[in-house]
């Protein structure tokens, strides 16, 4: 016979094997939402203007579903499957680069073809070039052939002085046209030299049309095809293993297991962190964002020279970085002890120096010293970062509202977003489109604001707003945002 003992251990078993079971069954689907302008994905391409689930082809039969979002480039989207599939979908043959870049594939999410069977466990896009991480560390990287490592470094002797206005206040690439649905058309604003700036912007880069040697073409699906390169293996140091990816508008950095950031890509602006205006690099390099020679006596002298402060806070920067965020000329590092650094374009004020200038090496944000840093993202001309207690600071250009502060007024020194909506709210994660902003809070909900044209905000109209918006989503619970340039991604929890 069994004694006692043993027939109530068994009990035990059952009941603990009984709620596990219940777990499993009360276990919420993860599903992706997206809006915007995706234009393969939606009929007639017209905006997505309110939240839409996006069905993964084939799970009710592999058992497969969504583990991430990736946000996506100019007009595309991505994400990734509990398998560790990397998917695209949104674009359509009309648009190019981008069009190759999301490996053709329009309204339904497929596989994109890369050259390995690892897992894909993180992913960026920029305008037209992806990154993927696998679960071993490695980075494959495709698009535009410049943002693809070749082994090259090249120094544009020309861009040693400061580019003229006309080239700065230009995109850093020229936005085609895909469609007249698609021109770029700024809200009109006066009184404020930003909303000035971003006409003349928006207008030289509509007049420009580069060589298709530097900028790609603006002919062709088979035209992009010879300036785009497949997907390739990024070579980097024996031992090196990247846990993230960040993709500007052309150039993209990696951070590595142990805290280090590389860079490859367009440097004409500093955001490669090199400190000095390198046109190309085509070949891994490392970002100095703490110098290897701040450590004990030296330290203090090193860093001196990246904060340009009193010595009480040079040991605030930190040992490692353990954040990364690319905007379209310029980058962003958040380190171990909450440290914000920026380097890079700096004509809207989107480095938060309080000035105009570029910077061409990571430099730490003085009057963001007090406030521990936790999350930082990146538009085209303007940055937003949360702090660890879920306070949001925004910075750069606002020519759209997309800074939250409730003006069309560019900021270049960090700036407090507390609108009344966000009051008792914290702020957990941090997207941005190219000219749009997004926050997750801790409650699970999204709020957006900035350029709406195409729908990129969620609220059901194409009207900007220059502070956040909350994102009706019925009964989901957001878990990650992540912006494409045009569109919002959200990886949520459904109830059912």
């Amino acid at each position: 016979m069994r004694g006692r003992h043993e027939m109530e251990e068994d009990v035990g078993k059952g009941k603990i094997m009984e709620v596990s079971e219940k777990k499993k069954k009360k276990k919420k689907q993860l599903m992706v939402l997206v809006w915007g302008y995706l234009p393969g994905a939606s009929p007639q391409r017209s905006s997505i203007l309110h939240p839409m689930a996006v069905p993964l082809p084939g799970s009710s039969t592999s058992g497969d579903s969504w583990r991430d979002v990736c946000g996506g480039g100019c007009g595309f989207a991505m994400a990734i499957s509990e398998s560790g599939k990397l998917l695209t979908w949104g674009s359509t043959d009309d648009m190019g680069q981008s069009y190759l870049t999301a490996g053709k594939h329009e309204d339904i999410p497929e596989a994109y073809p890369l050259p390995t069977e690892v897992a894909i466990v993180k992913a960026a896009a920029g305008w037209a070039h992806c990154a993927a991480v696998t679960a071993f560390g490695e980075v494959y990287t495709w698009g535009w052939k410049e943002c693809v490592p070749s082994g090259t470094i090249i120094v544009d002797q020309n861009m040693e002085v400061p580019p003229d206005k006309d080239e700065k206040e230009g995109m850093f690439s020229v936005i085609k046209t895909i469609s007249q649905s698609i021109s770029v058309n700024p809200r009109s604003s006066s009184g404020t030299q930003s909303s000035n700036e971003s006409r003349s912007a928006e207008e030289s880069a509509k007049r420009r049309r580069l060589s298709s040697s530097r900028q790609g073409p603006e002919s062709s699906t088979s035209g992009d095809e010879t300036l785009s390169a497949p997907p390739c293996l990024v070579t980097l140091k024996t031992g090196v293993r990247i846990t993230a990816v960040a993709s500007g508008g052309r150039h993209t950095l990696a951070l590595s297991d142990i805290g280090q950031v590389w860079g490859w890509g367009y440097g004409g602006e500093g955001q490669l962190g090199l400190g000095s205006r390198i046109r190309l690099v085509s070949s891994p390099h490392p970002v100095p964002c703490i110098e290897l020679g701040a450590y004990g006596k030296d330290r203090p002298a090193a860093l001196r020279r990246n904060i340009g402060s009193d010595e009480q806070v040079y040991k605030v920067i930190g040992s490692y970085v353990k954040t990364i965020a690319c905007g379209g000329r310029h980058s962003i590092v958040v380190t171990d002890t909450g440290a914000l650094l920026t380097f890079g374009w700096g004509l809207h004020g989107q480095c938060g120096q309080g000035s105009t200038d570029d910077e061409l090496s990571p430099k730490c944000v003085p009057s963001l010293l007090t406030v521990k840093i936790k999350g930082v993202a990146a538009g085209l001309w303007h940055t937003i970062c949360i702090s660890a207690d879920g306070a949001i600071y925004a910075f750069g250009g606002n020519q759209f509202g997309q800074l939250g502060i409730g003006s069309d007024q560019a900021e270049t020194l960090p700036k407090l977003v507390n609108p009344p909506c966000l009051e008792n709210k914290k702020a957990k994660i941090v997207s941005c489109g190219a000219r749009h902003s997004a926050i997750t809070t801790e409650d699970g909900e999204v709020f957006c604001w900035g350029w709406n044209k195409y729908g990129q905000l969620g609220l059901g109209d194409a009207i900007d707003r220059n502070i956040p918006a909350i994102v009706q989503m019925e009964t989901c619970c957001a878990i990650n945002i992540s912006c494409g340039w045009w569109h919002t991604s959200v990886l949520a929890e459904s109830p059912t």
